[in-house]
């Protein structure tokens, strides 16, 4: 008896599911379509602005661009007719937690008296002005010496739980010993390293296989220091590893499918990091026209980040303030060379709370780019760094929601950028002053 009322109450189970053609699970939320109507939209491919234009949003997605039109029934619009719309803005060089490194003071204190924890704390708050500054997704290019905490910043950020850009992390850079703060203290105390201390071959291999397994995108590694001028008017530098050593960072992290940055300042960094196989060039004041040359037969992004030099110059003293008019010498020389430029700002090397990171796309146009190039420096050309440019860079169906708004128009001031009013992700809008 018990297991005939048993076998009919799982017929009746079954018969139900099957005749409302529904699962047991819960359903899901409609999603939500959102539609904005804009003013002028530079969609971060064209060389133009499209004027009245309409974009269709379906949850974190764009699903469609079109000149005019009109918005669905039902559908949310917001209204920024007046304003210039453009793709998020992408910074490809940042330090979320660093908060200014004028000084090797400044460095210092910040590792000895902040606790990786306090640290994190920080990186939060700078992950929100960035977003809020129109900077939807980033990369992050070391810890200094706060070990793996980009990784668990750039989780909490996808997970919802703080507001942020999208990151790709690089974990904790790497130097051979002792080529890296903290330096110059007592032997017998034992101070934080700024970065991970490597040497040999193995060491280098073993290294990123520990930086990927903990949850590095990138790798970076420091090519050079010790920037001097010569008598050949060069920038030259001292290279920190040997070729066969670079050569194994570079081949170990590409083995496993993860790219490459190299801080190369001088002409001799630079040139080793080209020699070891690196994806991008970081700060590159020294590039020389053969290097140049080099640079743009390979196919290697130049991240110049002009800003954090010309504000930490002043402070510096010594070759610093001719090596920020040597990069834009480089960077006008590239231009003409179609090197491929992306927009880094090294925001982290100034304070967050004291510079605009779009104070970059100003440097740009003053060096030579047009308003148009510039804002492509900071939205396709770093997407495409990053290998997302099947997501974001660009306002166009298909990609990421990822959108920022200003008052005026860019291609006539590009300090426009520095004013963004509106700013959405993936859908969400984190920002509106144009209501």
């Amino acid at each position: 008896m018990r297991a005939s009322l048993v076998f009919w109450v799982a017929v009746a189970l079954l018969l139900g599911v099957a005749g409302t053609g529904k699962t047991q699970e819960k359903d899901k939320p409609a999603t939500k379509r959102i539609a904005i109507r804009v003013g002028r939209l530079i969609d971060g491919k064209g060389d133009t602005a499209t004027a009245n234009a309409l974009i269709l949003i379906e949850g974190d997605r764009i699903a469609s661009v079109n000149a005019g039109g009109t918005a669905p029934a039902g559908v949310e619009v917001l209204d920024l007719s007046k304003a210039t719309v453009l793709p998020g803005f992408v910074d490809a060089h940042t330090h979320l937690l660093l908060n200014g490194d004028i000084t090797s003071e400044d460095y210092d204190v910040q590792l000895l008296k902040q606790s990786i924890p306090y640290r994190a704390i920080l990186s939060a708050r700078n992950a929100r002005i960035a977003l809020e500054h129109g900077f939807t997704a980033m990369r992050d290019l070391e810890t200094e010496g706060a070990m793996y905490a980009d990784v668990d910043i750039k989780n909490a950020i996808a997970n919802g739980e703080v507001p942020g850009p999208r990151m790709q992390v690089s974990t904790r850079a790497m130097t051979p010993t002792g080529m890296y703060p903290l330096l110059g203290y007592s032997w017998e105390l034992q101070v934080p390293k700024g970065v991970q201390y490597v040497d040999g071959v193995d060491g280098a291999r073993k290294a990123v296989r520990e930086q990927v397994m903990y949850g590095a995108d990138w790798i970076k590694y420091y090519s050079d220091r010790r920037y001097h001028f010569e008598a050949d008017g060069v920038l030259h530098s001292m290279v920190n590893f040997t070729d066969e050593e670079a050569k194994a960072i570079v081949e170990e992290t590409h083995r496993l499918g993860k790219k490459v940055a190299a801080h190369a300042i001088g002409s001799d960094g630079i040139a080793a990091a080209l020699r070891a196989g690196v994806d991008t060039i970081e700060h590159g004041d020294g590039l020389t026209d053969a290097l140049i040359e080099e640079i743009a037969r390979k196919g290697v992004y130049w991240v110049p980040t002009i800003t954090v030099g010309a504000y930490v110059a002043p402070g510096r003293g010594g070759n610093w303030t001719k090596m920020v008019d040597l990069e834009k010498a480089a960077f006008q020389k590239a231009l003409k060379k179609n090197v491929k430029i992306a927009l880094g700002t090294d925001a982290g090397g100034f304070d967050w709370k004291e510079v605009n990171q779009a104070k970059e796309f100003e440097y740009y146009v003053n060096y030579g780019m047009t308003p148009m190039q510039a804002i492509r420096s900071g939205t396709s050309v770093p997407a495409e760094l990053l290998g997302w440019s099947d997501k974001t860079g660009s306002i166009e169906a298909g990609k990421w929601a990822d959108i920022v708004g200003v008052t005026g128009d860019p291609l006539k001031d590009i300090t426009e950028l520095e004013h963004v009013k509106f700013v959405m992700k993936g859908g969400v809008v984190y920002k509106n002053e144009l209501r």
